[in-house]
């Protein structure tokens, strides 16, 4: 099979939050080096949902995903999340072309200031405890290589400064869908999606709505315009 018509594997990922100090603070994972998937990028727990995640015929594709979620953080970080506390916001899908596809619920999890992080340092070999302006702010240095819907996700939550705003804001929001196509530009790459006028023709110089990322190295560029 190739990776044009490699289907995308349901998985889960988790946005583990807490108000340290007096900011919104996210736990990020650094991959190991070796892993062909985002290795040495710094990501949120999460990973392919198992076959021991489907508990019954009655489960929902949201509920597996749950339970994988639950799991994944437990053997990345150590911390076991309530599956009733995960609050989903988003799903993505990986573009077509991708040697590896994924369909990934994203999930937010509040923890307690104090929650002891343990990575297994195999998969995940380092934790950092970050605002999320401060995240992306690494990653634009070059300090750090973050995957595009991590930015996106991050960049989202940097509008809010205390995760209790971010949960209310989040329970009273959909869930936001994206499946990106992957337009080549000079220097790099744009990740386009749905609400773009460029989305099914690809034409990046149309005039109209805009919802793309621009990726050029580090150097990101986030646009969403009616």
């Amino acid at each position: 099979m190739t990776s044009q018509h490699a289907p995308a594997r349901p998985s889960a990922s988790v946005v583990i939050a807490r108000h340290g100090g007096d900011a919104l603070e996210i736990l990020m994972l650094r991959r190991n080096q070796s892993i062909a998937f985002h290795g040495g990028a710094w990501v949120f727990p999460g990973g392919r949902v198992d076959e021991a995640d489907h508990a019954g015929t009655d489960d929902t594709e949201l509920d597996v995903a749950r339970r994988a979620a639950v799991r994944e953080t437990r053997e990345e970080t150590g911390l076991d999340p309530a599956p009733h506390s995960l609050l989903p916001f988003a799903h993505w899908t990986t573009p077509v072309g991708l040697p590896k596809r994924f369909a990934t619920w994203f999930f937010l999890a509040p923890f307690a200031e104090n929650a002891t992080v343990t990575v297994d340092n195999d998969e995940i070999i380092d934790y950092r405890w970050m605002t999320p302006a401060a995240t992306l702010a690494a990653h634009a240095a070059g300090e750090i290589d973050l995957p595009a819907p991590t930015y996106v996700t991050l960049l989202r939550f940097s509008n809010y400064a205390s995760l209790e705003a971010l949960v209310a804001a989040l329970a009273a929001s959909d869930v936001e869908r994206f499946v990106p196509r992957v337009v080549k530009v000079d220097g790099g790459r744009c990740t386009v999606y749905e609400e773009d006028i460029a989305y099914e023709s690809l034409d990046l110089e149309l005039p109209g709505p805009r919802h793309r990322l621009i990726m050029r190295g580090n150097d990101f560029r986030y646009l969403r315009e009616p």
